[in-house]
């Protein structure tokens, strides 16, 4: 019987390991070696929707480290009680000290993408380039939040997450509600059954849920004390090193137009590219063309 050698997954090749970065001991996920680009998840989601870009990172010679955002493991709580911009950003930052790096690439998505433009702003010398996905960025997103009722229809999940009944809701029925999110944010895309029940698992685990919520309901409350406020408008700066920005032409989360005039605040070069028939998870959607765009823009 003739042999069969099986190319070895992108998954087989990722390895684990936890890192102490700041405060916390943080879980990553990492493949590849070569110039440090951290991958960045966003909700509802976990770093393991990063390894099918993994492969191609480490085919052009990155080394991709994909850690889970605070809050998204057991014992993973804000240490100080943060998960606004300027704590992510700054865990970012942390990271890329910790992994022994002046400095790295950023790839985030979703509140990833928010945690990248924050790190950015806060230390520019940090970051070489930066992409984000699915979540614009400037101020004319608090704009559609308050003016535009289509942006807010599809941001209703925030807004029913600052209630009491948000955590029982999001558990019901092995995490329907994830699901549901799922298919309106990315229509007519099935995340397979082992990732659906990989990324479960990671919601499901003790606290996770409630910490993760803690992002939504800090979003929309400005922080009680002066220095606070002050480093989030530094984490909400313009940003000054090139970058990034991909959307899906679908998505249902974000619309398209949220991320119009995002150029106004990006000083050393935007690009925005609207990658079709994509929704809000584009990177596992598209995987090829965003890849494509993502080592391009690096690459460059």
């Amino acid at each position: 019987m003739k042999q069969v050698t099986r190319r070895p997954h992108a998954a087989d090749r990722v390895r684990h390991r936890t890192v102490q970065a700041g405060s916390l001991e943080v879980p990553i996920l990492e493949a590849g070696s070569g110039p440090l680009v951290l991958c960045l998840h966003g909700f509802p989601d976990h770093a393991a929707s990063w390894t099918g870009l993994f492969d191609r990172l480490a085919q052009e010679g990155y080394w991709a480290v994909a850690p889970a955002q605070r809050g998204y493991w057991p014992g993973g709580a804000a240490p100080d009680g943060s998960y606004r911009a300027s704590a992510t950003g700054q865990d970012v930052l942390d990271l890329i000290e910790a992994l022994g790096r002046d400095r790295a690439d950023l790839v985030g998505h979703d509140l990833g993408a928010r945690a990248a433009y924050a790190a950015a702003s806060l230390d520019a010398a940090r970051v070489r380039k930066l992409v984000g996905m699915a979540v614009p960025y400037g101020p004319q997103v608090r704009t559609a939040w308050l003016s535009d009722g289509d942006q807010q229809r599809r941001s209703w999940y925030m807004f029913f997450f600052q209630t009491a009944l948000a955590e029982p809701a999001v558990q019901l029925d092995d995490f329907a509600f994830i699901d549901r999110l799922w298919q309106e944010w990315s229509p007519g895309y099935e995340l397979p059954d082992a990732e659906r029940a990989a990324l479960k698992e990671t919601l499901r685990a003790p606290g996770v849920l409630t910490e993760t919520l803690g992002y939504y309901r800090q979003l929309f409350s400005p922080p009680a004390d002066e220095a606070t406020r002050a480093l989030e408008a530094r984490a909400s700066g313009a940003i000054t090193v090139p970058s990034l920005y991909l959307h899906g032409a679908d998505d249902n989360c974000f619309s398209v137009e949220a991320s119009d005039g995002m150029e106004a605040v990006f000083k050393n070069g935007f690009e925005r590219v609207v990658v079709p028939r994509a929704g809000h998870f584009l990177h596992l959607e598209q995987p090829k063309t965003v890849a494509d765009h993502i080592l391009g823009f690096l690459n460059n």
